[in-house]
């Protein structure tokens, strides 16, 4: 398994980007944990700059969120976890995610 990804509301989305992006070169697979909205922002920002870093090796991210339980300082609080997985290339998908606009119905 490879390591979390712990984000605060205070984590440099670029900083975690890089780790994201460094994770998933390594072991194609990482976890992303974060609590609260700004963290979980920062999070989300930093998955989509990890995106644009992982394209130039040719990998497209998803995510797949969940809730979990942790504990801080003796108090349990809820947590979102992202598992960011390789895109498997799909039949007929375009890689970069966007779907043309002639194909998308009226």
């Amino acid at each position: 398994m490879a390591e979390l990804i712990k984000v605060s509301a205070q984590s440099r989305s670029t900083a975690v980007a890089g780790a994201i992006a460094g994770v998933m070169r390594e072991h194609g697979y990482a976890e992303v944990q974060a609590i609260g909205a700004s963290a979980i922002n920062q999070a989300v920002k930093a998955a989509t700059i990890a995106r644009g870093y992982l394209e130039q090796d040719g990998i497209d991210i998803v995510l797949v969120p969940s809730f979990t339980e942790v504990d801080i300082e003796g108090n349990e609080r809820t947590a979102l976890r992202f598992a960011v997985f390789k895109r498997p290339a799909a039949l007929g998908a375009p890689a970069n995610g966007v779907v043309p606009t002639e194909s998308v119905p009226a």
